[in-house]
């Protein structure tokens, strides 16, 4: 496929920006003061500085105003196509019992990650419980221009002021599309070990913006919950809400039973819920999402299909009848476990071993078209150090609430690269360019 023109000459002056500007733009100052901004968060920056001291990175990435629309536009068109009864049909049919349920809620705080190519953005892959959002909120409040040519970059904060809002305006649609118009008293954030999680720090602000609109909020693991009497309870209180961060995308295993229960019997509003992940973050859902021949079988219009033919790369599952054929290709292509998060037993192609090639084989995989991520310049201590960075997307509904980079250096974002860690993302709008190029 040849790169679209018009993408390529849009997004050159992101991509200059991205090589040449490497200055910092992060006040930590500022930062602290925007993570904690209630007394009951005092102290988290110091936390974060000893115990992750690579979550955040100090710089920002460009991208240029195409691509956030194509970004926008290949979301729209993904969940429009996810409601055809066709793909929900080939969707579930594969899913836990669990995910026939459709109690109403969409699925709060979607994830959709990109590569950036000269065809433009790519889809990587799709999160139903991604995590960084209220990090990336603060993060994007804390930056300041760090030259006078750059101050169109940084304008004011009215948005981000009415992303908060936003956020919790998502949950309570959540709580609405289930509950009607019944009283919404309370919430759990719900993880494994949540303590230990490398996000815990995100729990807390959730857990204070939640306070902060009047709902009473918790952090627990889904050991501490119990399903008595038709009522989901922690430490003795009803439970109306529960935002799962957990991984376990079905609610299978043991510990997960109470709140399963709960879920089935509808006494408690999950999100986002095994439902949402059997429908969009199932990576087999990507096999058929790049297949024009099933998306016109299922009634896709001729533009969704054309959208999604150059935006997501062609994915297969791993079969022994395909086994020599993916070996063969396996340079070119990205192995991901189907129900796989975190990049966790992601494989690129070309380290592949022949031992894991062949614990590949005998799990659920699917083979992706590689599509190498982008590269932005930054300092790390006064060295100049090219790394790696996608985008991620999150979003509610099909539309893009913020847009945020996470910068690596190896096969996968890891947060363990000193210079790396969650950016803003910096749009450079269409009239930027046109000027530039005069």
């Amino acid at each position: 496929m040849n790169p679209n023109p018009a993408i390529a000459t849009a997004a050159s002056s992101a991509e200059a920006l991205n090589r040449d500007c490497f200055c910092r733009t992060l006040n930590v100052e500022r930062l602290r003061e925007q993570l904690e901004s209630d007394p009951s968060l005092q102290g988290m920056m110091a936390n974060i500085t000893k115990t992750r001291p690579n979550l955040f990175s100090s710089t920002v990435v460009f991208v240029s105003q195409q691509v956030q629309q194509q970004i926008s536009a290949t979301i729209s068109t993904i969940e429009r196509v996810a409601a055809l009864p066709g793909y929900q049909v080939q969707a579930l049919s594969r899913a836990d019992a669990s995910a026939q349920h459709d109690f109403g809620p969409l699925g709060a705080c979607m994830g959709y990650d990109f590569h950036l190519s000269a065809n433009g953005p790519q889809l990587i892959e799709i999160n139903t419980n991604a995590g960084g959002l209220l990090l990336n909120v603060a993060l994007a409040r804390s930056q300041e221009a760090c030259c006078d040519e750059l101050d169109w970059a940084f304008p004011s904060l009215e948005r981000r002021d009415t992303l908060k809002k936003t956020i919790f305006d998502m949950f309570a649609s959540e709580w609405q599309l289930q509950c009607g118009a019944a009283p919404w008293r309370s919430l759990v954030i719900v993880d494994e070990a949540p303590l230990e999680q490398y996000l815990a720090p995100e729990f807390e602000l959730f857990r204070q913006l939640f306070t902060q609109h009047g709902i009473i909020a918790a952090i627990a693991d889904p050991a501490e919950l119990i399903w008595q009497n038709g009522r989901l309870l922690h430490q003795g209180t009803p439970v109306d809400m529960v935002y799962n961060r957990l991984t376990d995308f079905y609610l299978t295993e043991p510990c997960h039973l109470a709140l399963r229960q709960a879920y089935e019997a509808s006494a408690v509003v999950l999100t986002p819920h095994p439902r949402a992940h059997a429908l969009l973050a199932d990576k087999r859902n990507l096999i058929a999402l790049s297949q024009d021949e099933l998306l016109l079988a299922w009634g896709a219009a001729a533009a969704d299909r054309k959208l999604l033919s150059n935006c997501i790369p062609n994915t297969r599952l791993v079969t022994p009848e395909r086994a020599d054929e993916l070996w063969a290709q396996r340079r070119q292509l990205f192995f991901k476990p189907v129900a796989g998060y975190g990049a966790k037993a992601a494989y690129r192609g070309d380290k592949l071993t022949r031992r894991v090639w062949a614990e590949i084989q005998e799990s659920d995989f699917v083979a992706q078209a590689l599509v190498p991520p982008s590269g932005r310049m930054t300092l790390v201590d006064g060295v100049l150090t090219d790394l790696k960075f996608d985008i991620r997307a999150y979003s509610y509904c099909g539309q893009v609430q913020l847009l945020a980079a996470r910068m690596y250096a190896g096969q996968t974002t890891n947060f363990r690269t000193q210079g790396g860690g969650f950016a803003p993302v910096i749009v450079v709008p269409s009239a930027k360019l046109a000027l530039e190029a005069r």
